[in-house]
């Protein structure tokens, strides 16, 4: 089996997730959208391969807003429309924080600004537990989806929907690949400047994700074994 690993940046690599689907059988492809020297200029062009050569397409996070055009407009519209194809054709899709956005859009829905941003571990209401659970889960979003047609809002919490599926598709709102290197980079590139805008202390937060990093893989391995089993193969 092979999985698409869409990685918009280099801040974003799949940790626990893609551990977990290689455990579960599948061959990784890891496409890096934006390279790192042109990440204050994201503005690329990207050519994504055919979705109907994988059985899976992960599109991960980013610091980006989907309907940010001027900045990502070369390469966010073809990245929709093979997300499109794929859900068309029934290849699965897990889509990650701005990948669900973005699923979210391929699918007929849209993406908007959140009434405050969401930073660092938060829970969420979930109607299906054993899919997604109530967490906590990692958060560093200012946008959010709005669900398209047809879709199963199945979590959420006082600011935005946090998880729907779409037919063999799971979007989520939040990071479930989160480590502490990865959050590391994140604060490198401004996110600790940004956290502290909010009110955050990002030491304090790291200390947590670095204290939680464990038990958190283990929920991630859970909710992609769930995703393959009730979802992706139902």
């Amino acid at each position: 089996m092979r999985a698409l690993l869409i990685e918009h940046d280099h801040q974003s690599p799949p940790g626990p997730v893609g551990d977990r689907l290689a455990a579960r059988g599948f061959d990784l492809t890891e496409l890096l959208v934006v390279p790192a020297e042109r990440h204050r200029a994201p503005g690329v062009e990207c050519a994504f391969p055919d979705p109907l050569d994988y059985d899976l397409v992960v599109p991960m996070g980013a610091p980006w807003s989907v309907d940010d055009v001027e900045a990502i407009g070369p390469w966010v519209g073809p990245e929709l429309a093979a997300l499109a194809k794929a859900c068309e054709a029934g290849v699965p899709i897990l889509g990650i924080c701005f990948g669900g956005q973005a699923l979210a859009c391929a699918l007929g829905g849209g993406v908007e600004r959140a009434p405050r941003p969401e930073m660092g571990w938060t829970r969420v209401e979930t109607d299906d537990p054993s899919l997604v659970g109530e967490g906590p889960w990692f958060q560093f979003h200012y946008d959010r989806w709005i669900l398209p047609p047809g879709a199963r809002e199945i979590a959420r919490n006082a600011v935005c929907s946090q998880a729907f599926v779409s037919g063999r598709s799971l979007g989520l709102q939040f990071h479930p690949e989160i480590t502490a290197a990865e959050f590391g980079l994140w604060l490198e590139e401004g996110g600790a400047e940004l956290m502290a805008a909010e009110g955050y202390e990002p030491s304090a937060v790291m200390a947590e994700v670095r204290r939680d990093e464990a038990v958190s893989a283990r929920r991630t391995h859970a909710l992609v074994d769930a995703f393959l089993d009730r979802v992706a193969w139902a």
